[in-house]
């Protein structure tokens, strides 16, 4: 299956669940929870306290070498909008994954180099108390290099 299909598919609409495809076109659904949906806000919000000069986005598709994943928030600056209205192979700046006990260290390490071979230079990751851990394509970094003043532990 095709993210096109995918999104245009009536049946999909309205799921209450985060899908995304494999690389084999296969459907994978997650189900939202609230405190996921609560850390989601939370992170656009203090975003675009510390990065104004760009837009934040919820679920925000990109398409991979291993199919198309959703961001749960994404940062991107205004000077590479129109490139990714253009390409959806490109990723925003910063992609962000709020986890929950669905998603393991593995799938994350490759969701890491998934976005970064899509030209993420950020893949940051928020566990289920709001504790955030940055990446970039050299590792771990004690905090966001392109956002220093966000917090690593969200209220």
């Amino acid at each position: 299956m095709q993210w096109s299909d995918v999104i245009t598919d009536p049946a999909l609409k309205d799921l209450p669940y985060k899908i995304e495809t494999n690389e084999y076109g296969q459907l994978v659904m997650s189900p939202h929870k609230r405190r996921h949906a609560i850390w989601q806000g939370e992170i656009e919000w203090c975003l675009r306290q510390c990065l104004p000069q760009g837009r934040t986005a919820p679920e925000f598709a990109v398409d991979t070498d291993s199919g198309t994943k959703t961001p749960d928030v994404v940062w991107y600056s205004r000077d590479r909008e129109a490139q990714l209205l253009a390409d959806q192979r490109l990723a925003p700046e910063i992609c962000i994954e709020v986890l929950f006990n669905s998603k393991t260290e593995r799938e994350m390490a490759t969701k890491r180099t998934l976005y970064f071979a899509a030209g993420a230079l950020e893949v940051w990751q928020c566990d289920d108390s709001g504790a955030l851990r940055f990446f970039t394509p050299a590792g771990e970094q004690p905090q966001s290099t392109l956002a220093p003043q966000f917090p690593r532990q969200l209220d």
